[in-house]
């Protein structure tokens, strides 16, 4: 089993990782070991600030670290959007001070991407275990109506107090919990994208996030009910998925499939009757259901007869892909996304009908690796029922027919291959949604 110790060894950006109960006074002296000769300057919510954020001002002051007034960014509803790291952005410029980001995935990824364009690198206080993007490298930011990410080094050092981190709102750490899950069908895309010779699995990447998933996901009720046993190995499973992009330099280890659905509902500017967006986490439960049921109706298909030549005559050309694809977002934030994600992805029917021989000829191989690989549709469904993640789309306010429609938006919002484009380049996506959706 790939450990914490390993991977920091080969990390590429973060050099020092704590994970501990009621270790947050630890905070000044984990600066001081990075950032030598440095002065710290806060960037929190309000409410991470009095979370941890208090605390760790307050160290950095008796350690003699002579800390900038933290920046507190107090805006309702607050995103990852680009006109905060345009704000960060001054803030950072203008001081010789390093971020210090105190929060989890929207603090953290200004934090990240502001630090990178001036230039710095910086350290985080984790406060919640709410997603796996903490040690990842890349920032998600929501620009010209696009969630985008945007490259730049993960932080230096991490601190996560495990006594803090399992006393925030349950919700939080059920997101984390729900985006933890999704490494399981994002683990399968991999799978069958490496044995149709499309990516092939980095396997120390791979490693990284697979070794220790299932035991990670292995008590839902614990986690729910915080403890502190469970949050650690919560918190461990999502920053090693953080490690894992960071070494991979993409997301490709930790997502597949699951996160299109949330990215596409975050371009959409889904919103909930209440006002506010779904958490990341509580979206990519929906999607990673989803996409757990792709998998469950492909291990059923008798793909060994799956009529190649009828899926070749019926797949399009590339003008009419892009036709199709600038047709479907025309009147949309993003009418351009499709067009360059499905053609970036685009293969001729000669190459088509090879990946689909590939398939028909190596099932028994790849359906083996497959059901090693991927959770039950029932059994994960109970899991995230029982840690609070929704498991139902109207539980995040999304319905039916907005649910079923997603599945091909989704597969064209980004040029990574998944089981979304075995369904439909195998012709079986309408099939297998009339079953998933009992049509």
């Amino acid at each position: 089993m790939t450990t914490i110790e390993e991977v920091l060894a080969r990390a590429t950006d973060t050099k020092t990782l704590r994970i501990g109960d009621s270790i947050i006074g630890e905070a000044a002296d984990l600066f001081k070991e990075v950032f030598p000769g440095k002065r710290p300057v806060i960037i929190a919510d309000p409410t991470t600030w009095l979370v941890a954020g208090e605390k760790t001002h307050q160290s950095f002051i008796e350690a003699g670290l002579n800390p900038d007034k933290p920046h507190i960014i107090s805006d309702e509803g607050l995103h990852a959007e680009w006109k905060y790291i345009e704000e960060l952005d001054k803030v950072l410029a203008a001081t010789d001070a390093i971020g210090v980001a105190v929060g989890s995935g929207t603090i953290n990824d200004l934090t990240k991407l502001s630090s990178h364009h001036c230039g710095k690198r910086y350290m985080t206080v984790a406060t919640a275990a709410s997603m796996d993007g903490y040690t990842a490298y890349g920032a998600s930011i929501t620009r010209d109506g696009a969630k985008q990410t945007f490259s730049c080094p993960a932080p230096l050092a991490l601190l996560a107090d495990v006594a803090i981190i399992a006393a925030a709102p349950p919700e939080m750490t059920a997101s984390g919990y729900a985006d933890l899950f999704a490494k399981i069908p994002a683990g399968a895309d991999w799978i069958i994208s490496d044995a149709l010779g499309i990516e092939p699995i980095d396997a120390f990447s791979f490693g990284i996030v697979q070794d220790g998933l299932k035991l990670a996901l292995s008590d839902p009720e614990g986690v729910r009910a915080g403890n502190k046993d469970c949050i650690r190995r919560l918190i461990e499973g999502l920053v090693l998925s953080g490690f894992a992009m960071q070494t991979h330099k993409t997301s490709r280890p930790a997502s597949g499939a699951d996160h299109q659905f949330s990215h596409l509902w975050n371009m959409e500017n889904h919103v909930m009757r209440n006002g506010q967006a779904p958490s990341h986490g509580f979206q990519v439960s929906i999607g990673m259901l989803m996409s757990t049921a792709l998998y469950r109706q492909l291990l059923d298909e008798d793909i060994e007869t799956l009529d190649v030549e009828k899926c070749v005559s019926a797949w399009p050309t590339l003008d009419e892909a892009q036709r199709e694809a600038r047709s479907m977002f025309a009147d949309t934030d993003f009418p351009t996304i499709g067009e360059t994600e499905i053609t970036a992805k685009y293969v001729d029917r000669d190459a088509l009908r090879d990946q689909l021989n590939s398939l028909k000829s190596n099932w028994t191989e790849i359906k083996r690796r497959l059901e090693a690989q991927i959770i039950p549709y029932e059994e994960a469904k109970a899991r995230l029922e029982a840690v609070g993640a929704p498991v139902e789309p109207e539980q995040i306010d999304i319905s039916r027919q907005r649910l079923r429609d997603s599945f091909l938006r989704a597969q064209q919002i980004r040029r990574r291959f998944t089981i979304l484009d075995i369904a439909v380049r195998t012709c079986l996506l309408d099939k297998w949604l009339d079953k998933i959706f009992k049509v």
